[in-house]
């Protein structure tokens, strides 16, 4: 049996405020392997960013956080020391470009930086800027002159310059244009097909359906849909999902009714009922995971029933 690149188990993350706290993931299991690539989906707001800052120790002082998540079976990464995994092992691609970059250092001097700290040499840079669709010509410019695709290029670079073997991307197609957009959905790619593993963050379905081997749904926290690519996209089990879906250009463009809860308010039950048509009573207690939905009645098995 494979030993899985990432294990992470029951993993629960609370920001405490003055008068409130954020919900913001919530017993969240998943399984990922070596050369897989899974897609994790969601509205704004719903945990995927903080799910990545987790995993790479990157919480502010008022997180607490309970749970258990495993990088190739002998490295925790909720133990806060992360010395010689973030960057060497687990890389991010972060979602905002500009506050990632050193103002004070050209982009071909981060990239040297980053090239000899893990042991490769500085002139490599022009080939890894290259690879990512970032012209070498720009690594002279200072991050303010930098458009913000090409910010965003820039930290991908960065982020593969170690080559780590677990890649995690948020939104990294931000700010790009469609050949771009797609340049840097294969290169994911071709780093999954090499054995790497990729976690790629997005809110872009049709980025997931091109190159994720499974996507993972994320609604007020949690994990409420996790398939095969081709099945979620054919067969979606939970309504959320299938709304998700609904809202695609080619599927309708209609967008889900109502808006996602507080995350200082959850319900005890399913966050998702006020806004689902299949609502009833028992959903006013928390479904568990149970198949590819978290959910009292999955479409899946109204199909099946029919």
């Amino acid at each position: 049996m494979t030993t899985p690149r990432l294990s992470v188990d029951g993993l629960t993350v609370r920001f405490r405020l003055r008068t409130a706290v954020v919900h913001a993931v919530t017993d969240l299991s998943l399984t990922v392997q070596p050369g897989e690539l899974l897609a994790v989906v969601g509205e704004s707001g719903c945990g995927k960013s903080v799910l990545a800052h987790t995993l790479l120790g990157l919480l502010p002082r008022n997180a607490t956080v309970s749970g258990r998540a495993v990088l190739d079976e002998d490295t925790s990464l909720l133990t806060g020391r992360l010395t010689g995994v973030r960057g060497r092992r687990v890389g991010l691609v972060p979602q905002s470009p500009a506050t990632a970059l050193n103002p004070v250092r050209t982009g071909r001097r981060l990239l040297e930086e980053t090239l000899r700290a893990h042991g490769r040499p500085r002139t490599d840079a022009d080939r890894v800027a290259a690879d990512v669709g970032f012209d070498p010509i720009d690594l002279d410019r200072y991050p303010h002159e930098l458009s913000g695709g090409m910010a965003q290029r820039l930290c991908t670079a960065l982020a593969l310059a170690p080559e780590p073997p677990l890649l995690i991307a948020d939104e990294p197609t931000t700010g790009l244009d469609r050949p771009l957009v797609d340049h840097t959905l294969d290169l994911l790619r071709r780093r999954c097909d090499a054995g790497n593993t990729v976690i790629l963050i997005t809110h872009d379905l049709t980025a997931a359906q091109r190159v994720a081997d499974r996507v993972a749904v994320m609604y007020a926290s949690r994990i409420v849909e996790d398939q095969p690519t081709n099945a979620l996209f054919a067969t979606p089990a939970h309504p959320y999902t299938a709304g998700l879906l609904d809202a695609l250009p080619d599927r309708g463009f209609r967008a889900v009714p109502g808006h996602p809860p507080m995350l200082t308010a959850l319900p005890a039950g399913c966050a998702f009922a006020p806004r689902c048509t299949r609502a009833n009573d028992a959903c006013a207690t928390m479904p568990n995971l149970s198949g590819p939905a978290r959910c009292h009645h999955p479409l899946i098995e109204q199909e099946v029933a029919a």
